[in-house]
């Protein structure tokens, strides 16, 4: 077992891991965290995206004992206070989701890219969503909902 110390969601938190943890097993089982999904077992999907020390990574791909020190935001750590980011509500008003499966991914991927570009192209949200993958639409809501909440429909 390891002793890791990190933030996740403005939180210090405290655990013992084993070595080979997967990050997303530790927010899932070890905090509760469910809104960070597992969808393939093979970092494919996206479902798990969460954001570490600012930058978006898959939490599939990461042991935990590599989260040690470091800053974890999860979906669950974007709403503030209750009231949903720009871009969740925009998913909402443009009906960017159905099953919701892959929508936390989504949601944290186009939060970092929104961060960094914050009024991209129809290609250049595309593009950077091509390691997210949905198996329910067509991206076409998604996509929407990028646009809208970069103030761009």
């Amino acid at each position: 077992m390891n002793s890791i110390s990190l933030e996740v969601n403005g939180k210090t938190v405290s655990a013992e891991v084993e070595p080979r943890m997967l990050l997303v097993d530790f927010l899932r089982q070890g905090l509760g965290l469910t809104g960070t999904h597992v969808g393939c077992d093979t970092s494919q999907c996206g479902a798990c995206m969460v954001h570490l020390d600012g930058r978006q990574v898959k939490a599939c791909t990461i042991f935990a004992v590599e989260a040690e020190g470091a800053s974890v935001t999860t979906i669950e750590g974007l709403a503030q206070e209750g009231a949903l980011t720009r871009l969740q509500q925009a998913f909402q008003d443009q009906h960017g989701l159905q099953c919701g499966f892959c929508t936390p991914g989504m949601v944290m991927s186009l939060t970092a890219l929104l961060e960094v570009n914050p009024e991209p192209t129809e290609q250049e949200i595309r593009d950077h969503l091509e390691g997210n993958i949905c198996r329910c639409t067509g991206y076409h809501n998604i996509v929407r909902a990028a646009l809208a909440a970069s103030g761009q429909l």
